[in-house]
């Protein structure tokens, strides 16, 4: 077995050029952070390394660390969840500007949900259209004049990132509805704290294990009025959803139940658990199911997912649910289009991560400008998650525009474009090629709003398009993740 070491195998690597590479300048040198990380990859032997390799595979394997891609020829089937050894940093004073700008957008949603299910003055204003906000199929019209603990609506918020080739970084898209993925952060470094022990004892590395924690405070700091002791639980969708491994994840590290629709009831309008000492009052439920299957008697009736009589209980306050139903109506991608109007408009602040440039085609002048430029933009849904429905314009056939162009045309509120942002790049190595080579990488940070309290998890989840060229970075559709670590100094 040969034993050349890894900086080999850094030897074929080229950059694209028209990227921001995170690991090495525009002259080939490798950026001052990675000095460390990168030496001491070139001291692994090629066997060592794929040793490495194959072990963290089987260690993800054994923890039943695994994600459901639906896009496979088969219809369907679930892998182990994609790991990249080779982690992407992020030094301390790019992590301090990026986490200023998180905690900025989440108050200013906040603020926002709560004027759109109350006063409606930023609709009254016009700063948003009206019609933009009640077209939208995730307002809410139970959520009109409630007021959830605290007045929190965005619990839990997971905000996608991508660095332009310029160097700065821009937020993608909002997700908090039910945004997923922080459990594959905690699972990726204890892969990492097991592999390269080492490394960690030198670096500075900020750390991830406090998550469960400051989850748990958070979503009881929102416990509903006079509970001192609430009790808490994670409602999951069953073992078939795609992120079950999260929900159940999350409620062991948390030491809470994870419970199905099924195992939970409402008498009197309070909601209580079904155990095998009798009926437990729940006080919070950390939601994993989509608002429109929550409660068969509001939403649809032929749900099986959610609880009869949910909504009720919770409009009368004695249960919290995270995060809010109706909060979709603010990571809406047209929508999304406003926010930095909406920054100014509650904050009187400018906004400090900028927006991805957007065209919403509800609007004449984007629509013209959209059919026109087709083929050299990204087309997205405005409703969608996981990657699903993005058709990006200089890899699309003219088949593939024409049907889109179709689409567009029979409901614009449905979409949007956005210029293709060339995604950095960080190396990656590929099995089947036995080297690094550079693919598109972004980054979604999850953050916490509870009352009184926030708190932004210093690591987030950088997701790799493991194909060569791709920009889709879904794990849905095949993508994988590396480790991310925030350097303390």
């Amino acid at each position: 077995m040969e034993r050349a070491p890894l900086k080999n195998i850094f030897a074929s690597y080229q950059a694209y050029d028209a990227c921001f590479d995170e690991v090495f300048a525009e002259d080939g040198t490798v950026r001052p952070h990675y000095h460390k990380l990168y030496e001491l990859f070139s001291g692994y032997t090629l066997r060592d390394f794929q040793e490495l390799n194959e072990r963290t595979k089987l260690a993800f394997f054994n923890q039943g660390i695994t994600f459901a891609v639906y896009s496979d020829e088969a219809g369907g089937s679930e892998r182990i969840f994609p790991f990249d050894l080779f982690p992407r940093i992020i030094p301390a004073s790019e992590w301090s500007m990026i986490e200023k700008g998180i905690i900025q957008r989440n108050y200013a949603l906040n603020l926002f949900l709560h004027d759109l299910y109350h006063d409606k003055k930023i609709l009254k204003d016009k700063v948003v259209p009206a019609d933009l906000v009640f077209s939208s199929g995730n307002y809410n019209k139970y959520m009109i004049g409630h007021n959830p603990v605290g007045g929190i609506y965005n619990h839990i918020s997971g905000t996608d990132l991508i660095r332009h080739r310029d160097g700065k970084y821009y937020i993608l898209e909002d997700n908090i509805r039910c945004p997923s993925g922080v459990s594959y952060i905690l699972a990726n470094r204890e892969a990492m704290k097991s592999g390269l022990s080492d490394l960690f004892q030198e670096s500075q590395v900020a750390l991830v294990k406090p998550y469960p924690v400051e989850l748990l405070a958070t979503i009881q700091s929102v416990a509903p009025e006079n509970v001192d002791q609430p009790t808490a639980v994670v409602l999951t969708p069953g073992i078939f959803n795609s992120a079950y491994y999260e929900h159940s994840f999350l409620a062991q590290r948390m030491g809470i139940e994870l419970v199905e629709g099924r195992d939970l009831l409402v008498d009197n309008d309070f909601v209580y658990m079904k155990t095998i000492y009798g009926r437990q009052k729940v006080d919070i439920i950390y939601r994993r199911v989509d608002d429109e299957f929550l409660d068969p008697m509001v939403y649809r009736p032929d749900s099986m997912l959610g609880v009869p009589g949910l909504m009720t209980a919770y409009r009368a306050g004695n249960v919290t649910l995270v995060n809010a139903p109706g909060t979709g109506v603010a990571d809406d991608k047209a929508v999304y289009t406003y926010v930095p109007q909406i920054i100014r408009y509650y904050l009187g602040e400018e906004a400090i991560l900028h927006n991805v440039p957007t065209w919403h085609c509800e609007k004449p002048d984007d629509l013209k400008y959209v059919l026109g430029n087709m083929a050299e933009l990204v087309l997205k849904p405005v409703d969608e998650s996981g990657g699903y429905g993005i058709v990006i314009g200089p890899q699309a056939t003219r088949a593939q525009l024409d049907e889109y162009r179709t689409r567009i045309l029979a409901n614009p509120r449905k979409y949007i474009a956005q210029p293709v942002m060339s995604l950095s790049t960080h190396a990656t190595y590929i099995e089947d090629e036995v080297m690094f080579e550079p693919r598109h990488i972004d980054l979604r940070i999850f953050s916490l709003l509870g009352k009184d309290r926030h708190y932004v998890l210093k690591g987030g989840l950088s997701r790799v398009a493991l194909r060569r060229g791709s920009l889709i970075v879904n794990s849905s559709q095949g993508g994988g993740s590396k480790d991310t670590w925030v350097l303390e100094k």
